[in-house]
């Protein structure tokens, strides 16, 4: 009887180590077979695995029921996929790449090699602005994100014995991040919330970027990092089967009238990207027609002779401006919708003038302009500039604030450094009981700046960081962490 047992899970083992019948891994579920995508569905897995593989590649738990009832074909939100069977545990499904409307991965890796404003011939620097960003991907399976999770693959390399991942998510860590192998090459997995990130492979202590992604910016080491963005908004115009080619274009992206491309879906055409919180002024451009987003929550006049949409993300700041009840008409410009004088009116209420605005994590300046006069905000004691040219100062979501202590007999206090371009008039501070206080949003970097009392230049006496400078008086010195 012992003898039997032993030959039974011998079996067992030798069954379960075939090729064939070894669990598929949900990081390797997906596949490109001959202009097919194919994913392998196993029922052995978990609940938790089988969610992986959803939020890995967006697809519905509808699909994964279906596809074993071993139909030839499955539909599940208007998809169709083929079915084939591998085994008693597995099944594939597939579809081909070529058919309109695909909608699979929500655009978010598609391959732009036909765009004008991308030189693939040259190891050229593709810029785009931080506002927002497509990906550029010469194999669409190389960057995945869904949910939360984003997947990268780097293809090949077998023969590497250790590969990893490093970047601005991780600190450009050399040892935080490996990748795992299977049968194809390098995947590492990282939750990352939206955005534009930088990343290197590190393969058997060689660094290298990525050679499947054409978005790139120089390293300051005669290289170049690779850059990747998690999307977090998608843009769809419903209609137009007939048109040719559609693009969108926005204040985001310059107004360019050619690059990015948008692809034509089931209903209509589509293109998913980051976008960075703020309001945001666009529209779409229609074999070369420029036209309004019909169905944007907002459409108003620039102020220029032009009506745009408008899509906000982020959380809504009030600007007010008290008393001017006899005013006719009271508008806001500033550094966020390039000093427009004629696009942002506000509402009169019983008290003054008010306008809800929707602006990302910054800083920026503004101005009132009540009947044609421009006047800074006098509820605001946040100021820059001086005279005539005094703007009002606003941050939204600060993540540092300078403090100054020791003067609390100051009739004005400034701080200026390199983050303004060491402008004289600075930005002034705002006297909070004993000490003086201006905060601030920076990006991670290395900050130089100097406080102004009553004219004297002076370093920040609670900070031992400094450096010298052209003058010999030395400039105080600010790490900003990621």
């Amino acid at each position: 009887m012992k003898l039997r047992l032993i030959i039974f899970i011998l079996f067992l083992w030798f069954i379960s180590s075939l090729p064939g019948i070894a669990q598929v891994e949900p990081e390797n579920a997906l596949r490109l077979d001959n202009g097919n995508i194919v994913i392998t569905f196993d029922n052995r897995w978990s609940d938790l695995q089988k969610q992986k593989v959803e939020a890995l590649f967006d697809v519905d738990s509808l699909l994964f029921k279906k596809a074993f009832e071993h139909l030839p074909e499955v539909t599940v939100n208007g998809i169709t996929w083929k079915v084939r069977v591998v085994d008693a545990n597995r099944v594939e499904v597939f579809k081909s790449t070529s058919e309109e409307g695909e909608d699979l991965f929500h655009l978010d890796d598609i391959v732009f090699l036909e765009d004008d404003w991308i030189s693939f011939g040259k190891q050229e620097t593709t810029r785009v602005s931080d506002a927002s960003g497509v990906n550029v991907l010469t194999r669409f399976d190389v960057f995945n994100y869904r949910k939360g999770v984003a997947r990268f693959y780097l293809p090949d390399r077998l023969q590497a014995r250790h590969v990893y991942l490093s970047g601005t998510f991780n600190d450009w860590s050399t040892m935080r991040t490996p990748m795992l192998r299977n049968d194809s090459g390098w995947v590492a997995t990282l939750d990352l919330k939206p955005g534009k990130y930088l990343y290197k492979y590190i393969i058997d202590g060689r660094w290298s970027s990525d050679p499947y992604n054409k978005l790139r910016e120089d390293d300051q080491n005669g290289d170049f990092n690779s850059v990747i963005y998690c999307y977090n908004y998608r843009f769809f115009l419903k209609g137009f089967p007939d048109a040719r080619q559609v693009y969108l274009g926005g204040s985001f992206n310059g107004w360019n009238d050619h690059k990015y491309k948008m692809l034509r879906v089931s209903g209509g055409w589509a293109i998913n990207l980051y976008l960075r919180e703020g309001t945001h002024a666009y529209k779409f451009i229609v074999d070369g027609q420029w036209i309004l987003d019909p169905n944007a929550p907002v459409n108003r006049p620039d102020g220029r002779g032009n009506v745009n949409s408008f899509v906000s993300l982020g959380d809504t700041l009030w600007f007010h401006l008290g008393d001017h009840l006899q005013a006719k008409r009271v508008a806001l410009a500033g550094s966020f919708n390039d000093w427009n004088g004629g696009e942002l009116y506000m509402e009169k209420t019983a008290d003054g003038w008010q306008l809800p605005y929707i602006l990302g994590p910054g800083n920026f300046e503004y101005k009132f302009i009540v009947d044609g006069q421009w006047m800074p905000d006098s509820a605001n004691p946040l100021t820059t500039g001086s005279g005539n040219f005094t703007n009002s100062f606003v941050t939204v979501k600060p993540n540092f604030a300078f403090r100054l202590k020791h003067h609390p007999d100051a009739l004005s206090v400034l701080v200026t450094g390199s983050f303004n371009g060491w402008n004289p008039q600075g930005f002034r501070m705002m006297k909070q009981e004993s000490q003086w206080v201006f905060p601030i949003y920076f990006s991670p970097g290395k900050y130089t700046y100097k406080f102004i009392v009553d004219g004297e230049w002076i370093l920040d006496p609670d900070n031992d960081l400094w450096e010298e400078n052209e003058y010999g008086t030395g400039n105080s010195v600010l790490w900003v962490e990621p």
